[in-house]
């Protein structure tokens, strides 16, 4: 009985998971569980590589914003680049946010012609932030430095990168290089008060 249900379980995920309209992620509906979730913040979409990395965030139930699945990272080693992402996704789910619209670019780089021509909507939301999860990896790092250069161009868009460095647990004497740069560089105030 276990099997026939496990397998029923198995061909059901073939016919049944899409891709949600709004986030990308992995869905049984036209919107996945985290974005029909009103009780989510709508205004606070984390970007991240993969589906796998909604899942990884969501056990930690401490974000209560929604995701952005990019559906892998810039590559040009393995010929994927920025329009093979959904960047330009992203880039409309932010202009649906009416009090977010980008500015005209001090210079052509970055910004498309296409992210100029934004259409307010009757949305009024206020406080709209953007936080680049996208792994430690060159291409990952890479994906995020592009994604905050097509952002620049909105001024009233907050724009966050998740920190990096020392995990809890973890010893000093066994990191590298990049994880001890990173660590360092998001250094936080620790003076204790009284």
């Amino acid at each position: 009985m276990d099997r026939e249900n496990l397998a029923q379980a198995i061909t059901g995920l073939k016919t049944n998971l899409v891709f949600c309209q709004q986030c990308h992620n992995l869905a049984e509906n036209i919107l996945c569980a985290i974005c029909a979730n009103p009780d989510r913040q709508q205004n606070i979409i984390c970007v991240v590589e993969e589906p796998l990395d909604v899942v990884a965030l969501e056990q930690g139930r401490a974000f209560k914003g929604t995701y952005h699945v990019l559906g892998g990272v810039i590559s040009p080693i393995d010929g994927i680049g920025p329009d093979d992402l959904k960047i330009s996704e992203l880039i409309e789910r932010i202009k649906g946010f009416g009090s977010i619209s980008p500015s005209a670019p001090s210079g052509a780089e970055g910004i498309r012609e296409d992210d100029l021509s934004s259409e307010a909507s009757a949305k009024e939301e206020k406080g709209v932030e953007i936080i680049i999860a996208t792994n430690p990896s060159l291409e990952g790092e890479g994906t995020a430095l592009y994604l905050a250069k097509r952002l620049k161009h909105f001024p009233n868009l907050k724009i966050t990168r998740i920190a990096h460095g020392l995990p809890i647990g973890g010893d000093i004497e066994y990191a590298d290089e990049l994880t001890i740069m990173k660590a360092l560089e998001g250094r936080r105030d620790y003076r204790i008060n009284g």
